[in-house]
């Protein structure tokens, strides 16, 4: 339980942790899980003396039992009486140390569950470097790109020289998605792909784990996307986001407590987490890189407004996403983030499509980052209608970076051995970092209205052709 967080720097310095909740806007009692510590700790120091006292008194009681038990041999009245009572009392003694321990464990038991229950609500303190606000409205801009002769703050119209139409016009003028089979089937917020909807989509995934792969040297996995509650507890997504998961009831149909039940991932750094979880690596295999593409799904509880319709926020999706697992050190985790978020700014700069980089505030970045950078692609059908009534365009997030050090790792307990070959040198938990190459088809909507021509069509982008059969637009 205790590599849930580092304990001991949480005694140590226990404001620390209780500020950075704060700072991120998560209620947890730090003075009550530092109680409850103590008492378990208390409890445990005194269930060790009684146990040790419990050993010493019967390895030193077994011989005076037998020697006493020697000279009761022939012994009768009173003289036997005396004897066997100091014998019952010798032997009884240990018995009643046992109780007392059998005592001191159920006490300690019974503290566990308040205890973990606290325990996983601590946050990972944000980095001190972070900047501290209330909400995603504190994020700080670190910089933008566009391509040449484009400025996402001038009119689209008057740079291109017509009136651009959102996603949903262009999806619907193309054909490229059907929302209401899309709703018939699966309610709200779903939709379905056709024809080049459908293979932009995937052109646009293959494109992203091929850069990964080809270029970055990072290794493609498949990964469930069905998982275990160990999974979303170890990575941090349980318990604060539950609401968001969808769940596979298997343990009530199970009809046995051997039953559990699983739960769709959001994301697969779950699935790349989780695969090393219990396990540890040789410090010369690090750093891990692993890219996946899966399926993911997200309930959106709560999440209403302008987004709902269209493709920007929908329950399901597919997702390219990359972790690094290295070793324990701070400049290689921030060196790796770094570099993580490069990947995708030059795949978005190859693409063509206007960004920016957001530094998330403490605020914004949930329970499990001790930092955080979002990008955020360029949308022009986006934004507040301008006085000709069409929209003036807005950054919608469509990637996010973050640098975890060893939060999941504790509590995945996934450690390597330091100091080089296996089997030597102490055990230490890993770093991990995860960012999202692309996710689609959010990133058709950036894809598609930034690169619409006046007579309705799409241009291709050149990395794409080659996913598109060759073809330079959709269209007419």
């Amino acid at each position: 339980m205790d590599a849930m967080i580092d304990l001991k720097q949480l005694r140590e310095n226990p404001a620390r942790f209780a500020l950075g909740a704060k700072a991120k806007n998560i209620p947890v009692d730090i003075e009550r899980l530092l109680e409850l510590d103590g008492e378990r700790r208390r409890l445990q120091a005194e269930a060790d003396r009684l146990r040790a006292e419990q050993n010493r008194l019967a390895k030193e009681s077994g011989p005076q039992i037998g020697k006493l038990k020697g000279q009761l041999k022939g012994k009768h009245g009173p003289e036997a009486e005396a004897l066997q009572k100091e014998i019952d009392a010798l032997a009884s003694r240990p018995i009643a140390l046992k109780q007392a321990v059998q005592e001191m464990e159920a006490r300690l038991a019974s503290l566990e569950p308040s205890l973990r229950e606290i325990l996983l609500q601590v946050p990972q303190p944000p980095d001190a470097d972070v900047p501290v606000g209330r909400s995603a409205e504190d994020n700080v801009e670190l910089r933008r790109w566009s391509p040449p002769g484009f400025d996402p703050s001038a009119p689209f119209a008057a740079q291109r020289g017509f009136r651009p139409k959102s996603h949903l016009e262009l999806v619907r003028d193309l054909g490229l998605a059907d929302f209401e089979r899309g709703v018939k089937l699966s309610g709200s917020r779903s939709y379905v792909l056709t024809g080049d909807g459908m293979n932009l989509h995937q052109a646009v995934l293959r494109y992203a784990a091929d850069w990964m792969v080809y270029r970055e040297g990072f290794r493609a996995m498949s990964v469930p996307v069905l998982v275990k509650e160990e999974a979303m507890v170890g990575t941090g997504f349980f318990p604060a986001g539950r609401e968001q998961a969808y769940l596979v009831d298997e343990k009530s149909r199970s009809g046995g407590p051997e039953g559990y039940d699983l739960f769709l991932t959001g994301t697969g750094e779950v699935g790349l987490m989780g695969l090393h979880m219990d396990e540890i690596l040789d410090e010369s295999a690090l750093p891990l890189k692993y890219v996946t593409v899966s399926t993911c799904f997200r309930r959106e509880a709560g999440a209403a407004g302008k987004d709902t319709a269209g493709l920007y926020r929908i329950h399901q999706f597919d997702k390219v996403e990359q972790v690094v697992i290295c070793r324990a050190d701070e400049a290689e985790s921030r060196a790796w983030h770094a570099r993580m978020i490069g990947y995708v700014e030059a795949i978005l700069r190859s693409l063509e499509i206007p960004h920016r980089l957001l530094q998330c505030c403490t605020a914004d970045l949930g329970p499990k980052n001790a930092d955080m950078v979002d990008i955020e692609s360029w949308m022009p059908g986006r934004g507040e209608p301008g006085p000709d009534g069409s929209p003036t365009g807005a950054y919608g997030e469509t990637h996010s970076a973050s640098r975890l050090y060893d939060f999941q790792c504790r509590r995945l307990n996934m450690r390597y051995r330091s100091g080089g070959a296996k089997g030597h040198g102490e055990t230490v938990f890993c770093h991990s970092l995860n960012n999202t190459v692309l996710a689609s088809p959010r990133f058709l909507i950036p894809l598609l209205e930034n690169h619409q021509n006046a007579d309705g069509s799409v241009t291709i982008p050149g990395p794409l052709r080659p996913y598109m059969g060759g073809r330079e637009r959709i269209g007419p």
